[in-house]
Formats: structure tokens, C-alpha cells, sequence
């Protein structure tokens, strides 16, 4: 088996961001009309709740959803490198168990938390039997094997074309509504038949994919058994889960939070300067995509993942650096094609917009503690910072309303990556200590 060189990786990062780029920018671009002809329609109360439902759906599913994908990759991609099928089938069968039982669990999660806390999710009794229907799209959106079996095998161009898809149907949908001056029920309907489909569409390309190598045997879900294979694959679940637990917080729980204690009218406000500031992060997520599962092939012992993380890094710093200059000067115009109900939003999203710089420069600090073994300093990282960004969020949010709201993320954000940066500095002097084997947590 040949392996790659170090330029020869970096290429190849380089390719599957290009091919996911240009899909996912323009699904970005879709979903931001998508959004602009809801905010249009709808009065400010029935748009900010449309967010706050799709938001707790979202939420929900980031709680109780294993990061699976990544466990598939971790567990399969140097296996498959070496011509070893059955690593990467062991972890695609227990990865779609997950998938299936987390699912589950997370749609009547949802429904249970609407039905006896609905009244702290800032979404209105009229509309909670709304968020119930919405709630059975949790067990597709939250599944990640799919993602992962076709990121094994280097199909990011499945992946782009599917990654479409969704904004597409949404931006179709909305549009009609917005012409028709559609009611509440039919953007939502536009928003869960769009997700429900592209959700489908990737399940069915994996399987394809699957057949075309010979692997259908890896369809049959395994809870028991196949983790019984990888050793460590329990613990490296568990801490990615607590891990994806706590991210949910940064986006999907603040603007629950936000909901909570400003209303659905602020909370639609504080979604679309998110949303905005999530589309602009876009090319260090193209970044990472490539990023993840060509360093999971990688000697971790050696200097040439770090030297690689380094470079790509600096790379997205500086794309990250670009666009926070793009959104001061474009930000505000931007917002304005929602309407004028919503340009305090452009306040907030000028406040955030230079943790972009951050965030998306420190993109490689989490794949490499996945490397390194060091998935728990991962997690301690994502704990004091949330602990740290929960706490301003409620204490800034009755002063200063949206505007500490993004002040609490920068701060948190900022922090997650100080952490994660350390942590991977203590890892890279250690790494000769670190075992070859990508079960070692």
C-alpha cells in the first residue's frame, strides 16, 4: 500500500473542499433566500417561531446523536488503507445501530420535552403540536453514517451533489409560498419535506456505494457485537457524543435560549445573524470534511500531521480573516433584503464576526486530538466553554439583550479554541508516546 506525501494529502484536502465548496456555497445562498422569503411572509412572531421549531428539532437531535461518521473513519479508514474490509464493516454496522436507537430516542426526547416544557422553548401552545410533527424528522436528520460511509470511501462527490438538494427544495418551496402568500403550516411543510428528502437521497447514495464495494453485509445494524471488534470504539463514542452534546449548545440551545428569555421575535433575529455567520464559516467546514479523514490515515507519531494541520489552518485563518471584513462591510446591506424588522440583527452579527478568524484557523485543533487519543481533552475543552458561555448567555441576556448574547459566544468561542490550542501543543511533544493503532482513545 502507497501512502500519500505530505503535499500529495494536502491536495487532496484541498480537492474535497473544492468539490463540497461550490455545492454547499450555493446551497447557502439558496437557503438565505429561502429564509428571506419566509421573514417576508411571515409576520416576525410566526418567522421566529418557524426558526424556534427547526432550531429545537435540530437541538434535540445534536443531544442525543453519536457522532458516528467520525467513529466509522476512526475505526475504518487506516484498516481500509491496508486492504482490511473488516474493521471498516464492524464500525459502518454498529455506526448504523447508533444512528437508529439515538434517533429514536431523540424524537421522543422531543416530544416529551414539548409536551411538559414547552413553555421554556419560547414556542407558543398554538404552535406545539407543530413542533411535535416537526419532531419526527430527528431520527434522518441526526443520522451520520451515511456521511461517513461515502467520507470512507472518498466520495465527496456524492456528498456535494447530495448536499444540494436540500436547500434547493427549500428555496422552491419557500418561494412558491412567498408568491401564493403562503400561511405559517405550508413554510413549514417547505422546511420538513426539504430535510426529510435530502436526509433519504444520502442514505440511498451510501447504499449504492456500499454495493458497488462489495460491502452490503455492512447494511445490517449491529449494537452488540460489532463494537465487540474495535476495541475502545465505546469510549471514543461516548466521548464524541458528550462532545456533540455540548456543541449543540452554541448554536441549536442558545437561540433556544435566546427564545426563552427575548421571545420568538428576537429569537428569529438572533437566528438569522447565526445563520449568516454559519454560512460565512463555510469553506473551513469544506476544510475539515477533507480534513478528517485523511489525517485519520496518517502516522500520528510523525511530525506530518501537525505540520499539515498548521498549514491548512493558516490556510482557513486567513479565508476566515477575508470574510469577517466581507461581513462588516456587507453585513448590514445584507440583512436589510429581510426587512426592517430585523436590522438589530446586523448589530449582533457585526459583534460575532470576528470569532470567525478564530474558529475557523483552530479547525484542525479537533481532528488532531481525535488522532492523538486525546478525544477527553476534546471534551473538557467544550465543557468549560459552554459552562463559560451558558453563564454569560443568561447573565448578559437581561442587560443587553442580543447584543450579549454575541458577545457570551465570542468570549466562549474564543476560549474552546485557547483550550483545544493548548492541548494539542502538550499532544504534539508527546507524540511518540502516541500508539499507531486508531483504537486508542
Amino acid at each position: 500500500m502507497i501512502f500519500k506525501n505530505s503535499d500529495q494529502v494536502f491536495r487532496s484536502i484541498l480537492k474535497n473542499a473544492g468539490s463540497l465548496g461550490t455545492a454547499k456555497i450555493l446551497g447557502a445562498l439558496i437557503s438565505l433566500c429561502a429564509l428571506i422569503c419566509a421573514s417576508r411572509t411571515l409576520t416576525p412572531a410566526q418567522f421566529g417561531t418557524l426558526t424556534l421549531i427547526h432550531t429545537f428539532a435540530i437541538g434535540v437531535g445534536a443531544l442525543t446523536k453519536f457522532q458516528s461518521w467520525q467513529m466509522i473513519l476512526k475505526f475504518g479508514a487506516r484498516p481500509l488503507e491496508l486492504g482490511d474490509e473488516a474493521p471498516p464493516q464492524d464500525a459502518i454496522r454498529f455506526a448504523i445501530a447508533l444512528d437508529m436507537a439515538s434517533g429514536f430516542l431523540g424524537a421522543l426526547a422531543g416530544v416529551i420535552a414539548l409536551v411538559f416544557f414547552g413553555q421554556f422553548c419560547g414556542i407558543e401552545p398554538a404552535y406545539r403540536l407543530d413542533a411535535i410533527f416537526y419532531c419526527t424528522l430527528i431520527p434522518t436528520m441526526t443520522a451520520a453514517a451515511p456521511t461517513g460511509i461515502l467520507r470512507l470511501f472518498d466520495r465527496f462527490d456524492l456528498i456535494s451533489r447530495q448536499q444540494i438538494i436540500t436547500p434547493a427544495l427549500r428555496g422552491l418551496g419557500a418561494l412558491t409560498s412567498w408568491m401564493t402568500g403562503g400561511a405559517f403550516v405550508s413554510f413549514l411543510i417547505t422546511w420538513y419535506m426539504a430535510d426529510l428528502i435530502g436526509d433519504l437521497v444520502l442514505w440511498g447514495l451510501s447504499v449504492r456505494e456500499l454495493r458497488r464495494k462489495n460491502m452490503v453485509n455492512a447494511l445490517r445494524p449491529s449494537l452488540l457485537q460489532a463494537p465487540k471488534r474495535l476495541p475502545g470504539v465505546w469510549k471514543f463514542v461516548w466521548l464524541t457524543n458528550l462532545n456533540t452534546t455540548l456543541d449543540a449548545c452554541w448554536s441549536p440551545v442558545g437561540n433556544l435560549i435566546v427564545g426563552d428569555f427575548l421571545g420568538a421575535v428576537q429569537a428569529g433575529r438572533y437566528k438569522i445573524a447565526t445563520t449568516l455567520l454559519e454560512s460565512a464559516v463555510k469553506p473551513a467546514r469544506f476544510l475539515e470534511k477533507g480534513f478528517y479523514p485523511e489525517i485519520m490515515r496518517l502516522d500520528p507519531g510523525s511530525t506530518h500531521p501537525w505540520r499539515l494541520a498548521l498549514k491548512t489552518g493558516g490556510l482557513s485563518a486567513a479565508i476566515g480573516a477575508a470574510l469577517t471584513g466581507i461581513v462588516w462591510l456587507g453585513g448590514r446591506p445584507l440583512i436589510g433584503l429581510f426587512g426592517h424588522h430585523y436590522r438589530s440583527a446586523a448589530d449582533v452579527m457585526m459583534i460575532m464576526a470576528p470569532a470567525l478568524i478564530i474558529s475557523m484557523g483552530a479547525f484542525p485543533l479537533e481532528s488532531l486530538l481525535y488522532m492523538a487519543g486525546r478525544a477527553h481533552k476534546v471534551l473538557l475543552s467544550q465543557i468549560v466553554s459552554v459552562l463559560l458561555y451558558l453563564i454569560l448567555l443568561v447573565f448578559l441576556l437581561p442587560h443587553s439583550g442580543l447584543r450579549g448574547a454575541a458577545w457570551a459566544y465570542v468570549i466562549g468561542i474564543c476560549s474552546l479554541h485557547l483550550f483545544c490550542a493548548a492541548f494539542a501543543i502538550m499532544g504534539f511533544r508527546q507524540r511518540q508516546k502516541i500508539p499507531t493503532s486508531h483504537s486508542h482513545v
